[in-house]
């Protein structure tokens, strides 16, 4: 017994102070799970993460490796210490970091957000560096060998069952005896890591997603499909649209500029009315009046069309985005196919962009060059003619 106290390390020989960093990472293999209707089956990742004094250990099983369910587990595995540590230490995931730069990588936004929702720090390894996260690549290639190898010719038929399996495991390896330490992972939790924890915040990160856009000249941005509006001023300034499951939210030069709640459908707007203009207000070159002249300049019923799609939208400005998706279309198709598409648009009583681009595509507008045109019989030798009748 003293043999193996005399070769017990000390603390202070420990690579990585009390509570400073806790390391993660995906391993590479995966565990199934089956859907009991279907008999589909889904491949899961294995979320490892490992304390850097303790080697205190949490394992959880993800359907993938995207942003939602990396943020996902980090929440779970800061729920399950009961505190966060300094540091995280991360590999290069693009979940994690967007530019891998050996000296200054940049961090993913929601992930940044995440970390500092926390009081803690990402600390992105160095690309084909593996000894800047060992402790992780060593805690990884266990939990393969204490979980993975021991689950494998099992059957699980929810994420749920899956993960209970694991956190049974887990909870072993935790109270195993780590040879030459003389204490178990947990153990050297409690009485290292645990108290140099940062507390938990009062509520846990709820996931947000963030998108750069440039507010349109309808001062509206897109998100999912739907429209939201900003404040008209900021007409074609860069903006951007924090985006959780109950709200959407626009920020400009890190000010929050608009909050709305996320709508359930798609292609439709939400808007603010202290967002619009005022009626007779123009701003930069658009207005209904400088569309439609637009329109004008194409053809008769291209401005036709610009006006029926204002008169359509609740807001004028709502109808300009689709007006000037048109317009942009006489660069690939000239003036004259784009009104004769625009004619035959009037007449099915087309809305969108798309619709003029189909009739574009698929030559439809060509009809309509010549309004006679249904008037002239069509002459062929093959066609008899209403004569041959008589």
């Amino acid at each position: 017994m003293s043999k193996v106290n005399s070769q017990k390390p000390s603390y202070t020989e420990l690579l990585t102070p009390s509570g400073e960093k806790v390391f993660v990472d995906f391993a590479g293999d995966t565990i199934d799970i089956v859907d009991p209707l279907t008999g589909e089956v889904q491949p899961m990742k294995l979320f490892v993460a490992a304390m850097g004094a303790s080697n205190y250990t949490y394992a959880e099983a993800c359907p993938s490796e995207s942003l939602a369910d990396w943020i996902r587990a980090h929440v779970n595995l800061f729920t399950f210490l009961s505190g966060t540590p300094t540091f995280v230490v991360c590999d290069n995931l693009k979940a994690a970091v967007s530019n891998p730069d050996r000296y200054d990588p940049g961090l993913n936004r929601t992930y940044a957000e995440m970390a500092s929702h926390y009081g803690t720090a990402i600390l992105a390894a160095r690309p084909r560096r593996p000894k800047d996260k060992a402790k992780v690549e060593v805690a990884v290639q266990i939990a393969q060998r204490w979980i993975l190898a021991r689950l494998r010719n099992q059957r699980f038929f929810s994420r749920a069952e899956l993960n209970a399996a694991i956190k049974t495991l887990v909870d072993e390896l935790n109270a195993r005896q780590m040879r030459g330490f003389g204490s178990s992972r947990a153990e050297l939790f409690a009485e290292l890591d645990k108290p140099k924890l940062t507390p938990l915040p009062d509520q846990p990160y709820a996931f947000a997603r963030w998108k750069r856009c440039r507010l349109a000249p309808d001062y509206h941005v897109e998100v999912d499909g739907h429209w939201y509006s900003a404040p008209y001023r900021l007409i074609g300034e860069l903006v951007d649209a924090r985006i959780d499951d109950r709200t959407v939210e626009i920020f400009h030069k890190g000010q929050r500029i608009a909050s709305h709640a996320r709508a359930p459908n798609r292609r439709g707007h939400t808007t603010i009315a202290d967002h619009m203009p005022s009626a007779h207000r123009r701003y930069g070159k658009w207005t209904p009046a400088a569309v439609i002249a637009a329109g004008e300049r194409i053809g008769p019923s291209t401005a036709a069309f610009f006006q029926a799609v204002i008169d359509a939208r609740p807001h004028p400005e709502q109808g300009f985005r689709t007006c000037l998706g048109i317009l942009a279309l006489v660069k690939s198709y000239g003036a004259e196919r784009l009104d004769a598409a625009c004619q035959r648009g009037i007449l099915i009583k087309a809305r969108s962009v798309a619709s003029i681009r189909s009739i574009l595509q698929n030559g439809l507008d060509r009809t309509f060059f010549d309004e006679s045109f249904e008037h002239q019989p069509l002459r062929h030798g093959n066609i008899r003619g209403r004569d041959y009748f008589h």
